[in-house]
């Protein structure tokens, strides 16, 4: 017998085995295949004379397979139209239906997400992405479209080395640049190269409130983590000289995530007298730093000390998180380590997204959609605010207004029913104490934080509204 798989515009996979000879098989596989759902309704089949040529059987045997499923109410047969399934057929299996969005009242299924992490993704701009698209695909080498190299395409790192001096003063040349598959696989990339080899550090700092994902990726790398107390001037980097065993710290300097604040001046200098002197490196997340709406955004504090600082920035919060394009600007001496372990197999970046980014990037595109977005969310954030202000005065919002979220504080002893009693109105929301590293002293402070950037414009006012039947009433007077 020749293949068991047939080709017209599309594969199809037919198993001509069991009793009864090829005619028999052949019905069989083709009742089979409609019952199961394999075919839908309407499928156009291949003709005869093609799927007799592919099985290697007479074509006469699969007219006659065909004529008789058509009889049988299986396929259906027109002039001009050749062989397709039926409209109607038998009953078959359906796949299970996907999960819809049920009332408001169940805790599962939110109607409403303020949970940080996301932006509004409806806002991607998708006809300025697709026209960046065809010209940089038009202008692309052959060559580009092969398996690239650990660092990226070197259209975007020169691109990125000229935006990221611009706009974050941060000091770079292109061949310090690693573009990665994400945040997460530049954080794994750092965390296995200060693992090993004479860079090697045991533990690595991290601030006592962040992402518990991150502090999980470190230690899948063989470190330990050790918490930074956080307090309204951020991370307390005068800790760093007093923690053995740790020649690197992961800090949000800009706008510590999730309590909103920058990192004080001092302790910005800090933290670089002590990588100086222990010869070590801070991680600078900067993962919004380009959304601050009341002045303009501090630099990265890469700019103080490149030999010293990593700088790690994202297209996640300012274009699309599945995009997957993320970028390190590497001290010289992390640079060989790091494309050696990125070269081992580690996932890359697609090409084609790799060229659009850099073609946004130059043309101006990419500075033209960011200005659109900080109108955005800045609207929003001042929406929330005055919202609180007339509504739930007794509710205050701290932080700098920056980001995509705003911290909320909660009298004492509140966060866990307010945000319990959110999820049973439909209202997707996460305490403040779900981000602080069980590892750091306690913390008695409640508060949320609260995503004004993640919903789409058409449902933000409603969202706003389920937010405010779910904080506590404030006392007389208030």
């Amino acid at each position: 017998m020749g293949n068991s798989w047939a080709t017209f515009g599309r594969d199809l996979h037919l198993d001509l085995t069991g009793p009864g000879g090829l005619r028999a098989a052949l019905l069989r596989a083709l009742r089979d295949a409609v019952r199961s759902g394999r075919l839908a309704p309407g499928t156009r089949l291949p003709s005869s004379r093609s799927l007799a040529a592919d099985l290697g059987i007479a074509r006469n045997t699969v007219a006659d397979a065909y004529a008789e499923l058509v009889a049988e109410g299986w396929l259906s047969a027109r002039q001009g139209s050749g062989t397709r399934v039926a409209e109607r057929v038998l009953p078959r299996a359906t796949p299970a239906s996907p999960r819809t969005p049920g009332p408001a009242g169940h805790p599962d299924r939110p109607r409403f997400d303020l949970t940080p992490g996301t932006p509004d993704v409806s806002a991607f701009p998708r006809t300025a992405w697709l026209a960046a698209a065809r010209r940089a695909l038009t202008a692309a080498p052959s060559e580009a479209f092969g398996y690239g190299t650990p660092a990226g395409r070197p259209e975007l790192r020169t691109v990125l080395a000229d935006y990221l001096a611009r706009a974050r003063g941060v000091r770079a040349d292109p061949d310090h640049i690693v573009i990665c598959a994400g945040f997460m696989q530049g954080l794994a990339l750092l965390s296995r190269a200060l693992g090993t080899g004479r860079l090697a550090t045991g533990r690595l700092a991290t601030e006592s409130y962040g992402l518990d994902f991150h502090r999980a990726v470190i230690t899948r790398a063989g470190l330990g983590t050790v918490p930074l107390t956080v307090d309204e001037r951020g991370a307390r980097t005068e800790e760093l000289a007093a923690l053995d065993g740790v020649r690197a710290a992961l800090l949000t300097p800009a706008h510590q995530f999730p309590t909103g604040v920058p990192l004080h001046p001092d302790r910005r200098a800090a933290a670089v007298n002590w990588a100086r002197s222990t010869g070590g490196f801070v991680l600078e997340d900067d993962y919004d730093g380009e959304f601050r709406y009341d002045r303009q955004p501090v630099g990265a504090l890469q700019g103080l000390d490149p030999d010293h600082v990593v700088y790690l920035g994202t297209a996640s919060k300012s274009l699309a998180p599945a995009l997957r394009l993320s970028w390190m600007v590497l001290p010289d001496r992390l640079v060989d380590p790091v494309l050696a372990l990125k070269g081992t197999g580690e996932w890359q970046s697609g090409t084609p997204d790799q060229l659009t980014l850099a073609e946004f990037l130059s043309s101006g595109a990419y500075d033209r959609h960011l200005r659109g977005m900080r109108l955005r969310y800045r609207r929003r954030r001042d929406q929330l605010v005055a919202a609180l202000a007339d509504r739930a005065p007794h509710v205050h919002v701290s932080g700098i207004a920056a980001g995509l979220h705003a911290v909320l504080e909660l009298p004492p002893g509140t966060e866990q029913s307010i945000v319990q009693g959110a999820r049973w109105q439909g209202l997707a929301l996460e305490g403040l104490s779900r981000f602080h590293d069980p590892t750091a002293p306690p913390a008695s402070r409640d508060a949320l934080v609260v995503a004004y950037g993640t919903p789409p414009d058409h449902s933000f006012t409603h969202a706003l509204d389920a937010l405010l039947r779910a904080l506590p009433p404030g006392e007389p007077g208030e």
